[in-house]
């Protein structure tokens, strides 16, 4: 076993081992693996040897609950002491990070805190481990949430936390309107809005936000949009799929809605947190947004004042995309006993109870949804749980970067009017064709 003393100050220590075979045909096979060794994932597998001290990667911590859950290990394991680094909220300067740390096989970044949707790419470069099936809970948890932690047959990762976007919506005000249920499509939504904004105390109110500036939420809230009305960004392989009758019906609905003022100006500049102060400010009867927000929002002056529903769709329930962070083991770190042993500790039921108490991270574990002492405290449970279940993963292909960022150039430009959907999409088609044939 190794011991390392400062794991943050380590950089590029550690050799990437890559070996090229002849196939009996002639064709040249070349294979890379991190580390060979002795571990449990197959031949040429991590050995996940080495303990001493680790570092734990993510984006910032806005609800203050990671660090104190990280000193209860460092409490009971002094010798194996994890250092929390947080890098910015903007998941893509997150990847982008986490991208270089890589690339540079630095041994500074341990255990990554993954967006579902990068595993595929991480797994790929192998800049992850394959990790141990055995070693984790797996079979307690979500199918759709252990799905995102796959790539190709092999776990890459543990869930630690889920996501589904849910439609925040101001049940006072419907209630005082007249509206005795939640809008179910995009139809109703509007009509809904209409009616509370006949309201005195609505007149000045907006009806809809999600996330719609040009980033990774906008990513999320375009494929939601365009699942929603029965279209689809990539199919099952990866192949783009998305100029179609239906994706412009989803893409429309977006950009109708900028047009006609159901989506205030302002939102196509709204990350999470802009939306949420919106939200708590009165300034919006609905919004989309994650369960994250339930917690904060409860703590504020709607307290009482608002409730969740499933996204509404075109002609019934949407399909959110399907959200929530992994645990990954880069492949250049050391002290990877350590690590497997922290991933396990950090993904437990016991722990993701904890993060769901107190910041309202959805948990990847199925019996927590069906705790009555949890619904009762938490009475988002059952609408977090169908979202979760319906969800759609966002496209699983290799070069998510390439992809992400021309949805996202392609969507806003329609959003802002530089384009029809239409032509967006037209173009949106040819480029992700372009992206996944490199």
């Amino acid at each position: 076993m190794t011991t390392k003393t400062s794991p943050t100050s380590r950089t590029t220590t550690r050799a990437f081992r890559c070996s090229a075979v002849l196939a009996a045909g002639g064709l040249l096979i070349t294979a890379c693996s991190p580390s060979a060794g002795t571990g449990s994932g197959g031949p040429g597998a991590p050995s996940f040897e080495g303990r001493g001290p680790i570092t734990y990667v993510a984006g910032k911590d806005t609800t203050g609950s990671v660090q104190p859950m990280i000193d209860r290990w460092n409490r009971q394991h002094p010798k194996e002491k994890v250092t929390f680094i947080q890098l910015p909220t903007d998941p893509d300067a997150q990847r982008r990070q986490m991208i270089q740390n890589a690339e540079t096989k630095s041994d500074a970044y341990t255990v990554l805190s993954l967006d579902v949707v990068w595993t595929s790419e991480f797994a790929a470069h192998q800049w992850i481990d394959r990790l141990p099936q055995e070693r984790f809970p797996l079979s307690g948890m979500l199918k759709p949430v252990v799905e995102t932690a796959k790539y190709r047959g092999g776990l890459y990762a543990v869930p630690g936390s889920s996501d589904g976007g849910m439609l925040y919506y101001r049940s006072d005000l419907l209630k005082k309107a007249g509206v005795s249920q939640p809008p179910v499509t995009w139809a109703e939504l509007k009509d809904a809005c209409a009616k509370v904004k006949r309201l005195p105390e609505a007149k000045d109110m907006s009806c809809y936000a999600g996330q719609f500036q040009k980033y990774e939420g906008l990513t999320v809230n375009f494929a939601e949009a365009v699942n929603s009305a029965g279209g689809t960004v990539t199919d099952a392989k990866g192949t783009p799929d998305v100029d179609t009758p239906e994706a412009r019906k989803g893409l429309d609905f977006l950009v109708g809605s900028a047009k006609d003022g159901t989506i205030p100006e302002e939102g196509v500049t709204y990350q999470e947190e802009d939306g949420r102060q919106a939200f708590q400010s009165g300034q919006l009867v609905f919004l989309r947004n994650w369960p994250y927000m339930y917690g904060l929002a409860a703590n504020s002056g709607i307290k009482g004042k608002f409730a969740v529903a499933p996204l509404p769709g075109l002609d019934g329930p949407g399909a959110s995309s399907l959200g929530g962070h992994n645990m990954a083991l880069s492949s250049s770190a050391e002290n990877k006993a350590t690590a497997l042993d922290f991933i396990k500790f950090f993904t437990s039921e016991e722990n993701t109870a904890t993060l769901l108490k107190e910041a309202s991270a959805a948990p990847p574990y199925a019996s927590l949804y069906d705790d009555k002492a949890l619904t009762s405290q938490y009475p988002y449970l059952p609408v977090l749980k169908e979202s979760i279940l319906r969800a759609v993963p966002r496209p699983r292909v290799v070069p998510y970067g390439d992809v992400t960022a021309a949805v996202q150039q392609q969507a806003y430009a329609a959003l802002t009017g530089d384009k029809s959907s239409a032509q967006a999409l037209k173009d949106l088609q040819a480029a992700l064709q372009k992206s996944v044939a490199q």
